[in-house]
């Protein structure tokens, strides 16, 4: 059976991608600094759901889908609901999402309620050192990186536009079927 992870992460933001261009949401093989590299590794305790440790590396052999936003953020107020369709719509095919915040300690408490109320089923972790968001470097929120099975990062995806999940989706489903 093959398995496919999501993976989602709060970052500081300074725009939340309220300005940015609909037509550069999405870049392809070669247009920012993780993509055709091996995505960095990480290891983070979730706050939400069960609280077992997740390692990126452990994941090899999976699809994983990096997604990087804040509980402050209007743009990912909107996108939250849509991966949590998109983990939906593959959980029996082994999709699994985890959110890693990277909010400041005094918003830490406000990290579960932010996963309840944008319907989240999935464990969310945070950041406490920002180390995550050092690594993968989101250009703003929300930032999504689409990681093939063999951990190497195929797709950047920067702010969130209604319409946007389908591309992400498509791009799952193509690495799901190499």
């Amino acid at each position: 059976m093959r398995s496919f992870i999501v993976v989602f992460a709060l970052a500081a933001c300074v725009s939340c991608a309220e300005g940015v261009d609909p037509a550069s949401s999405s870049a392809g093989p070669g247009k920012t600094g993780l993509i055709g590299d091996r995505a960095p590794d990480f290891d983070v305790t979730p706050v939400t759901g069960s609280r077992a440790p997740i390692s990126l590396r452990a994941l090899r052999g999976t699809v994983v889908v990096v997604d990087f936003w804040g509980t402050y953020c209007g743009p990912c107020k909107q996108s939250f609901p849509k991966l949590e369709g998109l983990r939906a719509r593959y959980a029996e095919r082994g999709l699994r999402v985890l959110g890693i915040s990277e909010d400041e300690a005094d918003d830490k408490a406000k990290i579960p309620s932010f996963a309840a109320t944008y319907g989240a089923k999935f464990a969310i972790a945070w950041d406490e050192d920002k180390s995550i968001a050092r690594m993968y470097k989101p250009e703003t929120m929300p930032s999504t990186f689409v990681i093939d099975r063999k951990g190497i990062v195929r797709y950047e995806h920067v702010g969130y536009h209604d319409g946007d999940e389908r591309e992400l989706e498509k791009e799952v489903k193509d690495l799901l079927a190499e």
